[in-house]
């Protein structure tokens, strides 16, 4: 466990030392004790967010984890949707404090900000924490691939021991 964190901790430290911002989104952890660089507005479904940067709205789809369907146009709700909304709801509550980081590409087709997102207080990697729990599956679309692997590794884990939607959901 300790490995993983310092793992997780000097990939972040290297992804933040070879980004550029963009749209005031730093890649670098704010000086001082508060570590974070945005401020949750309010959570869409299990993996897309609305933050605030000094001032400014963006949101953001968080990197590398799928969660079942909740929102998505002409699409019906999808097993254990409901159930990852909630879980992120319950972590990223409005208010709370995150760090966001990027990777290679800053944002998708739909203009959303791409991030790996950081719970301020107590440096929950919440997408890593979303695959562990069994609330989302990996979801690896490249250049954006620096957590791929561990995404993999905690979905096996998480089947395994039949967390979340790998009891929930066949198939």
């Amino acid at each position: 466990m300790t490995r993983r964190l310092f793992l997780v901790g000097l990939s972040v430290v290297l992804l933040g030392a070879c980004n550029k911002p963009s749209a005031g989104v730093s890649t670098n952890a704010t000086s001082g004790t508060d570590p974070s660089n945005a401020t949750v507005i309010r959570v869409i479904d299990g993996d897309t967010i609305e933050a605030e940067f000094a001032g400014t709205r963006e949101r953001i789809r968080l990197i590398g984890v799928d969660t079942p369907e909740t929102k998505k146009p002409n699409t019906p709700i999808q097993c254990f949707g409901p159930e990852a909304s909630e879980f992120t709801k319950g972590v990223l509550a409005q208010g709370t404090r995150i760090l966001v980081r990027r990777d290679v590409e800053a944002r998708d087709d739909y203009g959303r900000l791409l991030g790996y997102v950081y719970r301020s207080n107590d440096d929950m990697f919440v997408n890593l924490e979303l695959v562990e729990q069994g609330f989302a599956r990996p979801l690896t679309i490249k250049p954006n691939d620096t957590f791929a692997v561990d995404f993999v590794n905690a979905a096996r884990r998480a089947q395994a021991a039949h967390l979340g939607l790998w009891a929930a959901c066949s198939g």
